[in-house]
């Protein structure tokens, strides 16, 4: 890996285990360096992602020199006898990627020996996975390999595919969108996947009825679930007053059901009562400071745009700029954040950035306008989202505060 002034792109490894450090029920073992998961446990932690254990096996030079692979079996043998979790995802670290450990033989071999334990073996591992990579192969083995066999609901229910610890504010967007989708049409959340979930909840994933991806990374895996349970689903981000009603428009159409107008009614008028004084000093403020009438969005390339729309729609902002953290996903109006494009949007004093904390601390902004990780400090469940009616309410409250700080 070359050297970077900022955050280096993570890898396949990464992606895996912000998807399985939330579920429950569950263990992670990692094939390799204690201090690559020590340090990773910490960090996702400071995520808000809780819920599945995480270990290491270590790793020594005879592991190195002679493909030795005996701390692994001692290690899944002390998780299943003595902690007694069924279900262990195994996952290679830099040093077994380079030497070739064959972790599907691997498993494949220790399955015998511990026929109650579910062993899933995990290889986006590698230096040629991104992390994006690492979190749709890893949506789309969770739903290969877990979901029974299931009848759907009696009422109807949904489940919520890519709320995963790499987004920042997962917990209260995945929230707010699960408040929304009961409210307005009076189906049960089922789960998940994977913040605050389990393995009992991702077992019934099948018994759906609708699925909202909530990333591009999880249609794959919604994909699958399609073909094997018939379960429809909306891939989108529901951002801003009109986004979030075009949002369970399309839902309700998909799932053919009668939206609640009434609480939907609601809702709308709710947030715009909340939004209203603060919409007119903003753009009256954008239409006097025109140099400081921009809106510069970097961040996850399914949470940049409705974001950016909602700033036009409602504020006015007139120009805005999109990078996305994923070179991937780069193209047409929305360029790659890349260490070059960091320190030139970072030198510009003028108008509104959002971005990850790393990016903000560069800028010298408020941190308060952050939309995506890296980031600096703890996290936690209960913060407003960016997502839905509570999270346009949110914008314009951070909007707002950021023009009273610049005048």
């Amino acid at each position: 890996m070359g050297l970077y002034k900022t955050a280096p792109p993570l890898s396949g490894r990464m992606g895996s285990l912000w998807c399985l450090s939330g579920i429950a029920q569950s263990a992670v073992i990692e094939f390799g360096c204690m201090g690559h998961m020590a340090y990773g446990r910490t960090f996702l932690h400071r995520m808000g992602s809780f819920g599945g254990k995480l270990y290491s096996t270590h790793i020594g030079e005879t592991d190195i020199a002679m493909g030795d692979t005996g701390r692994l079996t001692r290690a899944v043998e002390w998780v299943s006898e003595n902690q007694g979790i069924k279900t262990i995802f195994l996952l290679p670290s830099s040093v077994p990627e380079v030497i070739g450990i064959d972790l599907k033989a691997l498993a494949q071999e220790l399955s015998p020996q511990f026929p109650d334990t579910r062993l899933i073996p995990l290889t986006a591992g590698g230096f040629d996975v991104s992390g994006h990579k690492g979190v749709e192969f890893t949506l789309l083995e969770l739903c290969k390999t877990l979901p029974k066999k299931v009848h759907q609901t009696e009422l109807p229910s949904f489940n919520i595919i890519g709320s995963c610890a790499d987004m920042f504010r997962y917990h209260a967007d995945a929230a707010e969108i699960a408040r929304m989708a009961s409210g307005a049409l009076g189906m049960e959340h089922l789960c998940t996947m994977t913040s605050r979930t389990s393995i009992s909840q991702l077992e019934t994933l099948g018994a759906a009825h609708l699925n909202f991806v909530i990333r591009r990374e999880g249609e794959a895996a919604a994909k699958y679930l399609q073909e094997r349970f018939g379960t429809p689903y909306l891939t989108a981000r529901p951002y801003g007053i009109q986004g979030t009603l075009d949002w369970l428009e399309d839902a309700a159409a998909i799932c053919g059901r009668q939206a609640d107008k009434s609480f939907i009614r609601r809702e709308k008028e709710n947030a715009l009562e909340q939004i209203a004084p603060m919409q007119t000093v903003l753009a009256r403020f954008l239409r006097v400071h025109r140099e400081d009438n921009k809106l510069v969005l970097a961040g996850h390339a399914d949470v940049v745009p409705g974001i950016a729309e909602y700033g036009k729609e409602c504020f006015g902002f007139s120009r805005t700029e999109c990078y996305c953290d994923c070179s991937d996903m780069a193209g047409g109006y929305m360029a790659y954040l890349d260490d070059s494009a960091k320190e030139r949007v970072a030198s510009d004093s003028k108008g509104f950035l959002m971005g990850s904390g790393e990016l903000l601390h560069m800028a010298k902004r408020d941190q308060n306008l952050q939309i995506a990780v890296p980031d600096h400090i703890w996290r936690h469940a209960y913060e407003p989202p960016l997502a839905g009616f509570r999270g346009a309410v949110n914008l314009a409250a951070v909007w707002t505060n950021e023009m009273v700080r610049i005048h």
